[in-house]
């Protein structure tokens, strides 16, 4: 008997999580297609028409009390079913679109793989993330072009070296210099001062 109930109990939670899933996909598909359609000509065009017939029938009603309601309650209550659908559609294009940036960056070779869920970071985090690729850009500025660097460690690692640098205490040619033809230098481990 304990194995009957087991199984009905396991059966009405699947039963529980199919209408819950179904419920899911409706609300969804209804999300989509509401947004699709709100932010259309035809939605503007009736918002409009209803606006326009409320001014018109402002004298029939004297713009009394009750006629102002109706319309206060109408926008009050479209606006807030409004909300919560277009923010429903927008967490799943910004889900949608976190993951296709993810996989952008994942199969990237020399893209910071810091960047893969990126959202889930801190304030703080996002500030000093941000902060690293606006360093990124004024190297960039400074060296004219902003295709040369993948990652910021990329980026810090090229710009010692087009300056002279010692990039992990060796001495390397900068890439103009290698452009160039220039000699190369025997690589120099004793600490040289860095400009």
């Amino acid at each position: 008997m304990g194995a009957l109930s087991l199984f009905l109990q396991k059966a009405q939670n699947m039963g529980q999580k199919r209408s819950a899933s179904s419920f899911n996909r409706f609300a969804e598909r209804l999300s989509g297609t509401v947004t699709e359609w709100a932010g259309g000509t035809m939605a503007f065009s009736m918002a409009l028409l209803l606006i326009v017939g409320w001014v018109v029938l402002g004298p029939v009603f004297h713009f009394s009390d009750t006629w102002q309601l109706v319309i206060n309650t109408t926008t009050t209550i479209v606006t807030f079913l409004m909300v919560f659908l277009i923010q429903r559609a927008q967490n799943k294009d910004a889900r949608a679109t976190s993951l296709k940036l993810n996989e952008l960056i994942a199969s990237i070779e020399g893209a910071s793989n810091r960047l893969v869920d990126v959202e889930d970071l801190t304030e703080d985090e996002l500030k000093t993330l941000r902060e690293h690729y606006r360093r990124l850009v004024e190297m960039s500025k400074r060296d004219g072009s902003i295709m040369r660097s993948h990652s910021v460690e990329e980026a810090a690692a090229r710009h010692d070296i087009k300056r002279g640098g010692h990039p992990r205490g060796r001495r390397r040619r900068s890439p103009a210099r290698q452009e160039r033809g220039g000699a190369a230098k025997a690589p120099n481990n004793s600490r040289a001062h860095h400009s």
